[in-house]
Protein backbone atom coordinates (compact mmCIF):
# COMPACT_ATOMS: atom_id res chain seq x y z
CA UNK A 1 0.00 0.00 0.00
CA UNK A 2 2.85 2.58 0.89
CA UNK A 3 4.47 1.59 -2.59
CA UNK A 4 1.10 3.21 -4.49
CA UNK A 5 0.99 5.87 -2.09
CA UNK A 6 4.73 6.70 -3.08
CA UNK A 7 3.63 5.98 -7.23
CA UNK A 8 0.75 8.41 -7.22
CA UNK A 9 1.11 10.96 -4.28
CA UNK A 10 -1.50 13.41 -6.29
CA UNK A 11 -4.27 10.90 -5.14
CA UNK A 12 -3.16 10.68 -1.91
CA UNK A 13 -3.45 14.46 -0.91
CA UNK A 14 -6.53 15.17 -3.14
CA UNK A 15 -8.73 12.65 -1.05
CA UNK A 16 -6.89 13.84 2.01
CA UNK A 17 -8.31 17.22 1.57
CA UNK A 18 -11.65 16.18 0.31
CA UNK A 19 -12.60 14.53 3.44
CA UNK A 20 -13.82 17.54 5.58
CA UNK A 21 -15.87 18.92 3.36
CA UNK A 22 -17.07 15.16 2.83
CA UNK A 23 -17.62 15.16 6.61
CA UNK A 24 -19.57 18.72 6.45
CA UNK A 25 -22.29 18.02 4.05
CA UNK A 26 -23.09 14.68 6.15
CA UNK A 27 -24.14 16.68 9.24
CA UNK A 28 -25.74 19.68 7.10
CA UNK A 29 -27.95 16.65 6.00
CA UNK A 30 -29.08 15.63 9.16
CA UNK A 31 -30.28 18.97 10.88
CA UNK A 32 -33.83 19.43 9.44
CA UNK A 33 -35.93 22.77 9.41
CA UNK A 34 -38.10 23.21 12.57
CA UNK A 35 -41.16 25.23 11.69
CA UNK A 36 -41.83 28.13 13.72
CA UNK A 37 -44.35 28.46 16.10
CA UNK A 38 -46.33 31.53 17.84
CA UNK A 39 -48.38 34.19 17.30
CA UNK A 40 -49.90 34.46 13.60
CA UNK A 41 -50.59 37.64 11.39
CA UNK A 42 -51.55 37.84 7.78
CA UNK A 43 -47.84 39.05 7.10
CA UNK A 44 -45.55 37.68 9.51
CA UNK A 45 -45.03 35.21 12.64
CA UNK A 46 -44.22 36.80 15.93
CA UNK A 47 -44.65 35.00 19.26
CA UNK A 48 -47.78 34.91 20.89
CA UNK A 49 -48.59 37.18 23.58
CA UNK A 50 -47.97 35.80 27.73
CA UNK A 51 -47.35 32.47 26.39
CA UNK A 52 -44.03 30.72 24.84
CA UNK A 53 -46.02 27.51 23.76
CA UNK A 54 -48.67 26.84 21.44
CA UNK A 55 -52.14 25.95 22.78
CA UNK A 56 -55.32 24.79 21.41
CA UNK A 57 -58.80 26.82 21.77
CA UNK A 58 -60.06 24.79 24.49
CA UNK A 59 -57.20 24.02 26.74
CA UNK A 60 -53.39 24.56 27.27
CA UNK A 61 -52.14 21.86 24.61
CA UNK A 62 -52.19 23.12 20.83
CA UNK A 63 -53.86 20.51 19.49
CA UNK A 64 -56.68 22.74 18.27
CA UNK A 65 -56.93 20.65 14.67
CA UNK A 66 -55.62 17.39 15.42
CA UNK A 67 -58.59 16.41 18.16
CA UNK A 68 -60.45 15.52 14.89
CA UNK A 69 -58.15 13.14 12.90
CA UNK A 70 -60.10 12.86 10.18
CA UNK A 71 -60.54 16.79 9.32
CA UNK A 72 -58.10 16.59 6.45
CA UNK A 73 -60.12 13.91 4.79
CA UNK A 74 -62.63 16.67 4.45
CA UNK A 75 -60.62 19.10 2.29
CA UNK A 76 -59.58 19.57 -1.40
CA UNK A 77 -56.94 21.84 -3.27
CA UNK A 78 -56.56 25.47 -2.83
CA UNK A 79 -57.56 24.98 -6.55
CA UNK A 80 -61.13 23.09 -6.39
CA UNK A 81 -62.89 21.38 -9.30
CA UNK A 82 -65.78 24.02 -8.52
CA UNK A 83 -65.07 27.65 -8.72
CA UNK A 84 -64.57 29.45 -5.28
CA UNK A 85 -66.32 32.49 -4.31
CA UNK A 86 -64.77 35.86 -3.76
CA UNK A 87 -63.65 36.46 -0.39
CA UNK A 88 -64.93 40.27 0.04
CA UNK A 89 -68.93 40.68 0.36
CA UNK A 90 -69.38 43.33 -2.23
CA UNK A 91 -70.41 46.88 -0.46
CA UNK A 92 -69.04 46.16 3.15
CA UNK A 93 -69.21 49.89 4.58
CA UNK A 94 -66.50 49.16 7.30
CA UNK A 95 -67.84 51.01 11.11
CA UNK A 96 -65.92 53.92 12.12
CA UNK A 97 -62.36 53.90 12.67
CA UNK A 98 -61.26 53.84 15.34
CA UNK A 99 -64.57 52.60 16.35
CA UNK A 100 -67.15 54.47 18.16
CA UNK A 101 -70.24 53.26 20.03
CA UNK A 102 -69.47 50.22 18.03
CA UNK A 103 -70.07 46.75 19.78
CA UNK A 104 -70.56 43.18 19.24
CA UNK A 105 -72.85 41.38 21.62
CA UNK A 106 -73.53 37.68 21.40
CA UNK A 107 -76.04 36.02 22.86
CA UNK A 108 -76.58 32.52 24.05
CA UNK A 109 -80.00 32.01 24.34
CA UNK A 110 -80.94 33.26 20.87
CA UNK A 111 -77.79 31.74 18.89
CA UNK A 112 -77.17 35.03 17.44
CA UNK A 113 -74.96 38.34 17.63
CA UNK A 114 -75.49 41.55 17.05
CA UNK A 115 -73.15 44.50 15.89
CA UNK A 116 -73.85 47.52 16.83
CA UNK A 117 -72.05 49.73 14.40
CA UNK A 118 -71.11 53.15 14.06
CA UNK A 119 -70.33 54.89 11.04
CA UNK A 120 -68.60 57.97 9.97
CA UNK A 121 -71.48 60.05 8.92
CA UNK A 122 -72.69 59.89 12.09
CA UNK A 123 -75.43 56.64 10.92
CA UNK A 124 -75.83 53.42 13.08
CA UNK A 125 -77.00 50.34 12.72
CA UNK A 126 -77.54 47.06 13.91
CA UNK A 127 -76.72 43.55 12.31
CA UNK A 128 -78.05 40.87 13.26
CA UNK A 129 -75.88 37.24 12.62
CA UNK A 130 -76.81 33.60 13.30
CA UNK A 131 -74.19 31.39 15.19
CA UNK A 132 -73.33 28.56 17.04
CA UNK A 133 -71.61 29.03 20.47
CA UNK A 134 -70.45 25.77 22.49
CA UNK A 135 -72.51 22.19 22.71
CA UNK A 136 -71.02 21.70 25.79
CA UNK A 137 -73.17 25.06 27.04
CA UNK A 138 -71.00 28.13 29.17
CA UNK A 139 -68.09 28.60 30.99
CA UNK A 140 -64.47 29.72 31.37
CA UNK A 141 -62.46 26.55 32.77
CA UNK A 142 -59.61 25.67 30.51
CA UNK A 143 -60.81 22.18 29.23
CA UNK A 144 -63.98 22.48 28.95
CA UNK A 145 -65.18 23.45 25.57
CA UNK A 146 -67.68 26.02 26.88
CA UNK A 147 -68.26 29.02 25.35
CA UNK A 148 -67.04 32.15 27.89
CA UNK A 149 -69.60 34.92 29.14
CA UNK A 150 -68.60 38.17 29.81
CA UNK A 151 -66.65 41.22 28.37
CA UNK A 152 -64.30 40.53 25.41
CA UNK A 153 -62.28 42.84 22.94
CA UNK A 154 -61.16 41.89 19.45
CA UNK A 155 -57.73 41.43 20.17
CA UNK A 156 -56.28 39.79 16.88
CA UNK A 157 -57.78 39.50 12.53
CA UNK A 158 -56.49 36.56 10.71
CA UNK A 159 -57.43 36.31 7.68
CA UNK A 160 -57.68 38.88 5.78
CA UNK A 161 -58.15 38.22 1.54
CA UNK A 162 -58.10 34.55 2.13
CA UNK A 163 -60.70 32.30 0.05
CA UNK A 164 -64.29 31.56 1.37
CA UNK A 165 -63.86 28.36 2.84
CA UNK A 166 -60.07 28.25 3.71
CA UNK A 167 -59.35 25.82 6.29
CA UNK A 168 -56.64 27.30 9.07
CA UNK A 169 -54.34 25.46 11.50
CA UNK A 170 -53.34 27.29 14.26
CA UNK A 171 -53.97 30.53 12.79
CA UNK A 172 -52.11 29.67 9.69
CA UNK A 173 -53.43 29.40 6.23
CA UNK A 174 -53.28 25.95 4.97
CA UNK A 175 -54.08 26.67 1.61
CA UNK A 176 -56.85 24.21 1.42
CA UNK A 177 -60.94 25.03 1.02
CA UNK A 178 -63.26 22.86 3.62
CA UNK A 179 -66.26 20.92 1.67
CA UNK A 180 -69.26 22.19 3.74
CA UNK A 181 -71.52 20.49 5.73
CA UNK A 182 -69.54 17.11 4.86
CA UNK A 183 -70.21 14.15 7.19
CA UNK A 184 -67.46 14.64 10.45
CA UNK A 185 -66.90 18.16 9.30
CA UNK A 186 -65.80 18.60 12.84
CA UNK A 187 -64.28 21.73 14.32
CA UNK A 188 -62.47 22.71 11.13
CA UNK A 189 -61.52 27.11 11.81
CA UNK A 190 -62.52 28.80 8.38
CA UNK A 191 -62.41 31.73 6.13
CA UNK A 192 -61.55 34.68 9.34
CA UNK A 193 -60.41 34.38 12.76
CA UNK A 194 -61.63 37.25 15.03
CA UNK A 195 -59.39 35.99 18.61
CA UNK A 196 -60.52 37.11 21.49
CA UNK A 197 -59.36 38.20 24.72
CA UNK A 198 -61.01 38.43 28.29
CA UNK A 199 -61.26 41.43 29.99
CA UNK A 200 -62.81 40.63 33.48
CA UNK A 201 -60.11 39.02 36.11
CA UNK A 202 -61.62 35.90 37.67
CA UNK A 203 -64.21 35.58 34.90
CA UNK A 204 -62.41 35.11 31.27
CA UNK A 205 -59.18 36.52 32.24
CA UNK A 206 -56.87 34.60 34.62
CA UNK A 207 -54.85 31.26 35.25
CA UNK A 208 -57.01 28.19 34.25
CA UNK A 209 -59.84 30.75 32.50
CA UNK A 210 -58.44 32.96 30.30
CA UNK A 211 -60.20 33.05 26.66
CA UNK A 212 -57.60 34.32 24.87
CA UNK A 213 -55.19 31.51 26.21
CA UNK A 214 -58.36 28.73 25.21
CA UNK A 215 -57.94 30.51 21.66
CA UNK A 216 -62.06 31.34 21.90
CA UNK A 217 -62.20 32.89 18.21
CA UNK A 218 -65.42 34.18 15.65
CA UNK A 219 -64.83 31.74 13.13
CA UNK A 220 -66.32 30.54 10.02
CA UNK A 221 -67.22 26.65 10.19
CA UNK A 222 -67.45 24.03 7.63
CA UNK A 223 -70.74 22.74 9.64
CA UNK A 224 -72.77 25.32 8.05
CA UNK A 225 -75.74 23.21 8.43
CA UNK A 226 -75.37 23.69 12.22
CA UNK A 227 -75.42 27.47 12.55
CA UNK A 228 -78.10 28.46 15.04
CA UNK A 229 -78.08 25.81 17.19
CA UNK A 230 -75.08 25.04 20.04
CA UNK A 231 -72.20 23.22 17.89
CA UNK A 232 -68.92 24.58 18.76
CA UNK A 233 -66.08 23.27 20.81
CA UNK A 234 -66.09 26.79 22.50
CA UNK A 235 -65.52 29.55 20.36
CA UNK A 236 -68.63 30.92 18.20
CA UNK A 237 -69.06 30.26 14.87
CA UNK A 238 -70.74 32.10 11.91
CA UNK A 239 -71.90 31.27 8.51
CA UNK A 240 -68.55 32.04 6.50
CA UNK A 241 -69.99 34.57 4.27
CA UNK A 242 -71.61 36.45 7.58
CA UNK A 243 -67.75 35.84 9.26
CA UNK A 244 -66.30 38.04 6.08
CA UNK A 245 -68.72 40.58 6.37
CA UNK A 246 -68.07 41.54 10.11
CA UNK A 247 -64.81 40.82 9.65
CA UNK A 248 -64.55 43.79 7.35
CA UNK A 249 -66.83 46.17 9.62
CA UNK A 250 -64.68 46.14 12.66
CA UNK A 251 -61.48 46.93 13.97
CA UNK A 252 -58.64 44.99 16.59
CA UNK A 253 -59.92 46.47 19.61
CA UNK A 254 -63.81 46.11 19.02
CA UNK A 255 -65.90 45.22 22.23
CA UNK A 256 -67.37 41.96 22.41
CA UNK A 257 -70.13 41.04 25.54
CA UNK A 258 -71.31 37.24 25.34
CA UNK A 259 -74.34 36.92 27.20
CA UNK A 260 -76.30 33.82 28.51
Amino acid sequence: MYSKLTQHPEKFWKGFLLMPILLFSLAHCTNGNQEPTGRITETAITQSAGSNTQQNHQGYAEQEISQNSNRDLISQPTAPTMPVDSPKVAHTQPCERPSIDTKIEIDVSEQQLHLYCHYGNNQKEVKTYSVSTSKSGIGSRAGSNKTPLGQHVIEQKIGDGASLGTIFKARRNTGRIATLNAPGAGDLVTTRIMWLRGLEPGKNSGSGIDSYRRYIYIHGTAEENKIGQPASHGCVRMYNRDVIDLFDRVTEGTEVYIKK
